[in-house]
């Protein structure tokens, strides 16, 4: 299934999409499932699979990020092997996971405007296409072995950062309002033969800029979900962001960082592609 959020009419609905419709689910199970974490916290994806209405065409209605209101957002870092930016000569691969906190109001939804951040940080905003594991099922302290039994499907995630305020923060620098993006929608499991084999696409203003495969990050998708619920309880709809492979603006000879205007479009297959545009000052 592909489990989307979406707006009509002024309502927050949520559903199935083929990619060029979507169907919300009635209103019946809307009223015991406000939406779509709710439905996952439930176990509930079946019975959402039975209960949807009527469809409406995809361009009718404005898609939210496929989990709009996640308990957290946890982000890898330094996940693909890259070229070091001096000598082109690769870093020795990190010890640990590296892990950091994205905040809800940095995220739109596919199709919102990225707003460029006021002031100096409009100089080095900057695009990170990564593929996001969405958890289905509560856990903590999981193994590895069990990890994927947690996931309840995947999506694509533009981690937006501001290269000169990561310096001195990584907490800031990954934080500006409506800098990044999630979906368009969520591809369940079942939808997904081999993650590793998921391919990770960035293009901007229709320029390849990033491509690479899952089987490439240097620490795999249940090593993540692992060491992140070492830490604490991972609970439906919780989002992990996994890393960015190499092509960002701020790795390029020379850099080249996004401008209102541009258009970006993060392909993750077997899912679809999450695309936005930049506009003007945040």
């Amino acid at each position: 299934m592909k489990l989307a959020s979406f707006e009509h009419r002024g309502a927050a609905l949520y559903g199935l999409t083929d990619g060029e419709t979507v169907a919300p689910v009635v209103p019946a199970f809307r009223a015991r499932f406000p939406d779509l974490k709710s439905v996952l916290a439930a176990g509930a994806l079946a019975e959402l699979a039975e209960a949807t209405g009527p469809v409406l065409p995809l361009p009718e209605v404005a898609l939210l990020p496929p989990i709009p209101n996640p308990a957290k957002i946890v982000c890898v870092g330094m996940n693909y092997r890259k070229p070091y930016p001096v000598d082109g000569v690769a870093p020795p691969d990190p010890e640990n996971i590296v892990l950091f906190g994205k905040e809800r109001q940095c995220i739109l939804g596919h199709g919102g405007t990225l707003a460029i951040p006021p002031g100096e940080a409009a100089e080095s905003f900057d695009y990170e296409a990564e593929i996001a594991v969405v958890i289905g099922r509560e856990g903590r302290c999981i193994a590895p072995e069990d990890a994927m039994d947690h996931v309840a499907g995947f999506t694509a995630f533009n981690d937006g950062s501001v290269r000169d305020w990561q310096r001195h923060s990584v907490y800031a620098g990954k934080n500006f309002e409506r800098s990044g993006a999630c979906g368009p929608w969520i591809a369940t499991t079942d939808e997904i033969a081999d993650p590793g084999a998921l391919r990770l696409t960035a293009r901007l203003n229709g320029a390849v800029v990033q491509d690479a495969m899952a089987a490439e990050m240097i620490f795999g998708l249940p090593d993540q979900i692992a060491y992140v619920s070492q830490l604490m309880t991972l609970y439906p709809g919780d989002i992990i962001a996994t890393g960015s492979p190499d092509g960002t603006g701020g790795s390029r000879t020379p850099k080249r960082f996004l401008r209102a205007g541009d258009r970006l479009d993060i392909t993750v297959s077997g899912v679809g592609t999450l695309s936005n545009t930049v506009g003007a000052d945040g």
